[in-house]
């Protein structure tokens, strides 16, 4: 008799609670449609819908937030704040509902980084944060750094974090400091080539061409057996030689000749290399335009000529390659 009645009372607690279980489930379910809806209308670039109907989507979301379904919608976040992003127009930036989209953008954006329970979109909100705070947005870079820091703490082996972190605090004249991240970086990542050039391209931007050459020498010591990286070199001697006119003649002639050692190594490498072929060429013609002895100018010259054919031929096989595929 009282296992019939606790049975009895299992039954209407079931009765009861299924109902609001089903509620709380389809209304889910409900949601997930509307997501769907909602991203296509976001694939469209209708913004505005698609704002409205992720909202649809949050409403339910904040009623069973750790449902695996609610998860998934975590999405909502990152993409209303890019709907908002899209709407705004730097052109327009003081009108108030213009900007109004852009305090939106950093709301969503923020809240993705904290809520979105996919890593990628969680680290793809904080990207776009930070590029709200940027000088055509928000102009306000003391509000990246937090955020740059913590997707450096999120995923310490991306370097890209760092590169951004520096570039900030270089824009923001902290040269010192963004030489520190700089340098963080290549200790941390001392065998790939890429941290170099980005490294060649921060010192070359505060003019120190010497240590910018350094880094582009490193690199090629990373990976001696690519031409691109000597013809690199070549263009960075060339750029300075060309366009920098406070050096002296000499000083010009020393660069056009390291310019000329590294295209001689790019196409030592590859001697179908059209751009090293292309570059030596221009060198060749600068140090002619020095050169007093005739006999020499016209050797020069001649060289220069044979190297510009090769490459325009090369090109044209080029051409005729790919019009024949």
């Amino acid at each position: 008799m009282q296992t019939g009645r606790s049975l009895l009372k299992v039954a209407v607690i079931i009765a009861v609670t299924a109902p609001l279980a089903s509620c709380g489930f389809f209304a889910e379910l409900s949601a997930m449609r509307t997501f769907k809806e909602a991203n296509m209308l976001y694939g469209r670039a209708d913004y505005p819908a698609a704002i409205e109907a992720y909202h649809e989507v949050l409403e339910v979301l904040g009623e069973n937030p750790d449902s695996e379904l609610a998860q998934v919608m975590t999405a909502a976040y990152f993409y209303i704040g890019n709907s908002y992003d899209n709407l705004y127009k730097p052109a327009l930036r003081g009108d108030a509902e213009n900007d109004n989209y852009l305090d939106q953008a950093v709301e969503y954006y923020g809240l993705g980084s904290e809520r979105s329970a996919d890593p990628g979109l969680q680290k793809l909100s904080m990207q776009y944060l930070v590029a709200a705070f940027g000088a055509d947005k928000k102009n306000d870079p003391a509000s990246s750094e937090p955020i740059l820091r913590a997707m450096i703490q999120l995923d310490p082996a991306d370097p890209d974090n760092y590169f951004a972190l520096a570039r900030l605090y270089e824009e923001a004249g902290l040269y010192e400091d963004a030489e520190v991240v700089m340098l963080e970086v290549r200790n941390m990542r001392p065998e790939d080539p890429t941290v170099y050039l980005q490294l060649a391209g921060f010192y070359n931007r505060g003019g120190d061409f010497e240590r910018t050459i350094e880094a582009l020498q490193q690199r090629a010591a990373i990976e001696p057996d690519n031409p691109e990286a000597y013809y690199t070199i070549s263009t960075y001697y060339w750029e300075k030689a060309f366009r920098d006119f406070r050096i002296t003649q000499e000083e010009k002639a020393d660069f056009i000749v390291a310019g000329l050692e590294a295209a001689d190594q790019a196409i030592g490498l590859n001697d179908r290399y059209v751009d090293a072929l292309v570059y030596k060429n221009i060198l060749l013609r600068m140090q002619a335009n020095m050169t007093d002895d005739i006999d020499e100018r016209e050797a020069l010259i001649a060289e220069a000529d044979e190297l510009r054919d090769r490459a325009q031929a090369l090109q044209e096989e080029a051409r005729g390659g790919g019009a024949a595929g």
